[in-house]
């Protein structure tokens, strides 16, 4: 009898319980309904919970993965982009460390986390650095932005561009923080591209995620990223977080010759996101290769999958211009790149976001501005948008000596980069060899003439290397010396 009397009182209760929650479903904001059904349209709905991806930088294996190709919001592992693309232009000339950001009423209202700048003031490069690595402040965030492309908006196209050029096939960028965006989304495994790149490619800069805190005017400011110090081999990199992203962490580990990157996204806590790459960082790390790196840095399997050619340099009067794997912000393909081999991210018939080099916002801009979603770019630049055909190899100039003969490249080369003044690719390449020496003692240096659309580079190379192996220790030591290089078949 108490039983079923039980039951009597509970049934109305359900049905009220079950009646409320259908009209707060009803209820729902409009902006999380348009939500919901934009990646319902983008590619087999959006879900939020885990994923995770762990891959071993020397060999490019995947030691774990969970759901590392469903669609995800990265939050503020976005900075660690914004951050790609002012190392960027950092090497190029165009900023110092010391060269100051100044601050828009629109970056200055940008929602937190943030240092809370005012409109009209400036920031130093360094100290954005620093914020975005530690506070991940939005309002400095957006500012890089603007005074990079002039817009946050622009500077979105750009950083999706070069997601495509490295290999992010699925990855588009709707703003320069993370903060909640419909449009701005990834993969756990496009981020351990993203994760791999920014150390092959800006070793002299990378050391700034390793930062525990720093002193801004008056106030001292730790980072969010709990592991670096804390986990015996972790170097860095980004936290994230928004409603819909859940708790996310990319990280870097390297210990005892064996190196990985990790990422875990859609965590319940910060606390629990923790620990499930702690425990990632401890199972894999030990598992990674520890012998010679097997497989190219990531920017070089971008630049080979791209035309060999340059933008227009006429707008490009930096000291340094870009090196020779920013020399075209787009890809060879529309079709998705991997890392692994023998195993490819293409999403047959999906017809999701790795369908187009660039997304349709970038295109049209170009189109109708003819203008350059790209930092720094001309009208010209925005032509490159439609991919063109690589030079045949038969075509291609002639190399020559810094200081002498002729010579001919062996199997593999190494490059440095490019300059808009054969002088300045001679003491580059010079610097060089003077700061390295051993395993640059026996490479000849030489210079390749690039033109394209009026514009003249230089690119300063170093042949004498019979194997890939031994161009890319030789990379190695000069990147350890604070060069930009990559290996490549000559």
């Amino acid at each position: 009898m108490r039983s079923v009397q039980s039951r009597s009182r509970t049934a109305p209760a359900l049905a009220a319980t079950l009646a409320a929650a259908a009209v707060l479903t009803a209820l729902a904001s409009p902006a999380e309904a348009r939500r919901r059904g934009h990646h319902a349209r983008a590619g087999g709905g959006y879900n939020p919970p885990y994923a995770a991806m762990v891959v071993d930088v020397k060999s490019g294996k995947t030691l774990h993965a969970v759901n590392e190709d469903a669609l995800r919001h990265p939050a503020s592992i976005t900075k660690v982009m914004t951050l790609y693309m002012l190392f960027e232009q950092m090497e190029r000339g165009r900023f110092a460390l010391d060269s100051e950001l100044s601050i828009s009423a629109r970056a200055a209202a940008q929602a937190p986390s943030k240092l809370g700048l005012r409109p009209g003031s400036t920031i130093t490069v360094e100290d954005a650095i620093k914020a975005l690595v530690t506070k991940s402040a939005n309002d400095v965030a957006c500012a890089i932005g603007e005074n990079i492309s002039g817009s946050e908006e622009r500077f979105a196209q750009a950083m999706t561009a070069k997601a495509r050029a490295l290999g992010m096939s699925r990855t588009t960028y709707a703003n320069a923080s993370g903060l909640p965006d419909a449009d701005q989304i990834t993969t756990a495994r496009d981020l351990t591209v993203l994760a791999r790149a920014i150390q092959d490619r800006f070793p002299r800069y990378y050391r700034y995620f390793q930062t525990r805190s720093f002193a801004f005017r008056g106030r001292v400011i730790g980072n969010h990223n709990r592991l670096v110090g804390t986990v015996e081999g972790v170097d860095g990199i980004k936290t994230g977080y928004t409603r819909d992203s859940g708790f996310n962490l990319m990280t870097a580990a390297k210990l005892n010759d064996r190196q990985i990157v990790a990422i875990v996204l859609g965590g319940k806590s910060g606390a629990s996101r923790d620990r499930i790459m702690a425990d990632l960082v401890r199972a894999n790390l030990p598992r990674a290769y520890a012998g010679a790196r097997q497989t190219a840095p990531t920017t070089e399997i971008a630049e080979r999958a791209r035309p060999a050619v340059v933008a227009d340099g006429v707008s490009r009067t930096r000291t340094q211009l870009a090196s020779a794997d920013d020399e075209v912000e787009t890809t060879a393909s529309t079709e998705p790149m991997d890392i692994t081999p023998g195993r490819s991210t293409a999403t047959p018939g999906s017809g999701g976001y790795g369908a187009r080099a660039l997304p349709r916002s970038a295109q049209a801009y170009a189109a109708t501005s003819g203008q350059s979603p790209f930092p720094g770019g001309s009208k010209s630049d925005a032509r490159l948008a439609s991919v063109e055909a690589p030079a045949s190899r038969a075509e291609a100039p002639k190399p020559v000596l810094a200081n002498g003969p002729k010579v001919t490249p062996t199997a593999w080369v190494i490059q440095l980069g490019a300059m808009d003044d054969e002088g300045k690719a001679r003491a580059m390449l010079s610097e060089a060899r003077a700061k390295i020496g051993g395993t640059l003692a026996k490479a000849a240096p030489y210079t390749v003439k690039v033109e394209h659309g009026g514009a003249t580079l230089y690119r300063a190379r170093f042949s004498g290397f019979s194997e890939q192996e031994s161009a890319q220790d030789a990379c190695a030591a000069l990147k350890r010396g604070g060069f930009s290089c990559f290996a490549t078949r000559s």
